[in-house]
């Protein structure tokens, strides 16, 4: 017999907390809304910041600068094409703008206008994407995984994919600092704090090596340089030395850096949380072509494809981008 909908448990009903999880690892360090804290921080030195939100100020942290600069804040409503065109027009008369919506619509519906209004002039609007990659289980409507793609061709868009709460903090007054437009995926809500265990600084353009490693160098980008170190740990304990090297700009790119650590003669692992197709892996692929330097190249990352909807660890685990998946496909490999 069937169970009548008012006896079901609420706590059974109310499940989409797993659509929207914490990409933190269980007891991992986390530290709440960097990117909004950040800019709060930065706004108070700079009277020039400006915030701008698509209806979504809360679901990208930008409430944190709402609430503390009411009168610096531009609530644009479900309108992307519109946000990023004012956010152009401030930046035209000497303000610096902070754009947030999610990076699907960002990417997908308001392309023309992030690329005439904003990076044809060479104007200094920040875009701030939510959800990028696999960091929502509510389906291809809500998940970036081919934003980097979409966006790699621009000219003159600088691309920022931050690994945790310290990249997010560092990154903010270094975007506002540079002189074009930008692009960064965010981590939002409860944000792992890791970096700041390797003596890391961001640095815009820059890669950054965390650990040294013989067998294997994992070269990644975004949460998964936080899923690289977890499994690096992990690897040491089946005695595979792994060395992680951390890309946080994926445009402009570090190729002389990858380049000059992918010809040690390790098996090198590229990470990312976007489709294989047009992201970290085939920058890092071409970066060695170029500089006629072979290595042998495993990707992990996220299949060419629209991505099934669901609980966001799940999805990890089937798509491989957890830790367990990514220790296991190295074993493989090696």
């Amino acid at each position: 017999m069937n169970t009548p909908a008012a006896t079901v448990p609420p706590a059974r009903r109310l499940t989409t907390s797993a659509m929207i999880a914490s990409i933190a690892e269980e007891g991992q360090r986390t530290t709440k809304a960097p990117f909004g804290h950040a800019l709060n921080r930065l706004a108070e030195e700079r009277p020039d910041v400006v915030g701008l939100s698509a209806d979504l100020a809360k679901y990208t942290d930008m409430h944190i600068f709402r609430d503390a600069h009411p009168e610096r804040f531009f609530q644009m409503g479900m309108a992307e094409q519109a946000m990023l065109g004012a956010a152009a027009g401030l930046a035209e008369v000497g303000l610096t703008p902070f754009a947030s919506t999610y990076s699907v619509f960002a990417t997908r519906r308001a392309y023309d206008f992030l690329c005439l209004d904003i990076a044809e002039p060479g104007l200094n609007v920040n875009v701030v994407g939510a959800l990028p990659g696999l960091t929502t289980g509510y389906g291809p409507s809500h998940q970036a995984t081919e934003d980097l793609a979409i966006l790699r061709g621009m000219p003159g868009l600088t691309i920022v994919d931050p690994a945790d709460s310290v990249d997010i903090e560092q990154a903010v007054p270094a975007l506002a600092a540079h002189p074009g437009p930008t692009y960064t995926r965010l981590l939002r809500g409860a944000v792992p704090t890791v970096l700041d265990e390797y003596d890391y600084r961001f640095r815009l353009g820059r890669a950054a090596g965390l650990r040294g490693g013989r067998d294997v160098l994992f070269i990644s980008t975004g949460l998964m340089t936080v899923r690289a170190l977890s499994a690096a740990k992990e690897l040491e304990r089946d005695h595979i030395d792994v060395a992680v090297l951390h890309v946080p700009t994926i445009k402009p790119f570090d190729s002389d850096t990858v380049v000059r650590e992918a010809a040690k003669g390790r098996l090198v692992v590229t990470l990312e949380n976007h489709t294989l197709v047009g992201g970290l892996a085939e920058s890092v692929a071409s970066s060695l072509a170029y500089a006629q330097t072979t290595a042998r190249i495993v990707p992990i990352g996220l299949p060419d494809a629209f991505l099934a909807a669901g609980a966001l660890p799940t999805l990890h685990d089937r798509y491989g981008l957890s830790v367990a998946a990514i220790k296991e496909r190295v074993r493989r490999e090696l």
